[in-house]
Parts: structure tokens; sequence; C-alpha cells
């Protein structure tokens, strides 16, 4: 069974840093750690999902995969790939609307292994910083409070849902926040800057979009490095 919640601790050596969603654009996103002077010897990259679709990169998603310093979390792209990969029912004219036809024509073997390593993504992840706990969802927390989410996850397809697609709290403008952390990262729904609403960020700034950037933050700071 996937691991849902995956703990991190404390990164004694460098800095720790989370990006929204990539959809296929790797080299936009190295040339964005580059300029905020990202070290893979002793930094950490934590995405919140959405690796793949869209973009011209997305089979590059297994070799990001593959790095120690790179770590990631289901969102709902791989979610509806891995679905499609073994048979359940997808729309997949939508699908393939929404940046899914490099997945639908690639051979069936190759589908499956771009699934199984989908599948052995974490839901969630949480890291260890100076100031406290910070958490890392694709869409929103299905919970009020941190230490009810395994549960919730492992019991409710409807929290699982909402921690990959719900865009209820932007939407609702909710800023009642989630215990438990310092703070929440998220992606899913594109903004033009980031957006706090109590203590969860919103970050998906379209590095993906031909206007949009991509937003590091530092999970020690909570703030953006400084470009070099």
């Amino acid at each position: 069974m996937t691991t849902l919640l995956v703990h991190h601790e404390l990164n004694r050596h460098g800095r720790d840093f989370a990006v929204g969603d990539i959809h296929g654009h790797f080299t936009r996103l190295r040339t964005a750690l580059d300029h905020a002077g990202f070290d893979p010897a002793i930094d950490r990259l934590f995405s919140v999902g959405d690796l793949v679709d869209r973009g011209p990169e997305s089979e590059q998603a297994l070799d990001w995969l593959a790095l120690p310093w790179f770590h990631a979390i289901r969102g709902n792209h791989e979610d509806i790939a891995i679905r499609y990969a073994r048979g359940n029912p997808v729309d997949q004219t939508n699908y393939i609307a929404n940046g899914g036809a490099w997945f639908v024509t690639l051979p069936l073997a190759r589908r499956r292994i771009y699934a199984e390593a989908f599948a052995r993504l974490p839901l969630a992840r949480e890291i260890e910083t100076p100031a406290g706990l910070v958490g890392i969802l694709h869409a929103d927390s299905p919970v009020r409070d941190w230490s009810r989410l395994c549960w919730s996850l492992r019991l409710w397809r409807a929290a699982r849902d909402r921690a990959m697609w719900s865009r209820a709290r932007l939407q609702d403008e909710d800023a009642g926040g989630v215990a438990g952390l310092r703070a929440l990262v998220v992606g899913h729904t594109p903004v033009e800057d980031p957006v706090v609403l109590g203590n969860v960020h919103h970050i998906d700034t379209g590095g993906w979009m031909q206007d949009g950037r991509f937003t590091l933050l530092d999970l020690a700071t909570l703030r953006a490095p400084a470009m070099r």
C-alpha cells in the first residue's frame, strides 16, 4: 500500500524549497533553481505534484523522481495517469485536452512504468524546519487538524479527492488554516502571485504557463529566495 504521509527530518546543512505545479517544464524549473542558487549537494526540493501533462518534457518526470534531493507528492494529473494505465474509467477526450496526449500515446509497457512510479508517491509530506512543521499537499487539506490527516486519507476517497482536486479554499477565501502546522503549502490552482489564507500558502504561479513563473518557497522563511 502507498505510504500516505512521509516525514522529513530537519535539513541541518542546506535549504528546503517547495515549488508549485511543474507540468512538464523541467528546463524552466532548472533555470529557476539556478537563479535561486540551489545546491543539490545540500538543498532539497519539495514538489506539490502535477509533474506531468501540458508541457513538452513530461517524460523527464521519472528522471527527476530518481534524484535524491527531489521529493514529490501525487497530484491530480498523476492520479489520472494511474487510473488510465490501470484501465479504470477516465474521460480520455478530457484527459487529452488537459495535456495527457503524451501519456495516452505511450506504449502500454511504458505507461505502466510511469503509473507504478506515480502510485508510489505519497499524498502528503511534512518537513521539519527551525520554526516548526510544514506540510505539503497538492490542492488542499481535507481536515482542519493535521494530526487527523492520515486517518482521513486512509478511510475516505472523498478526503483523498479533496487533497488532490479541491479549489474550495481559494474560491471561498477561507482563512481558517490547518492546526498542527506552521504552514501548509499547496498548488493545483494557478494564481498570479502566491496567496496565503490562514497558514495555507498557494504557490502555483503558473511556471508551466507562457506568462507565468515558478515560485520557490523557502520553507525556513516562507519567502521566495533572492534570485542570483
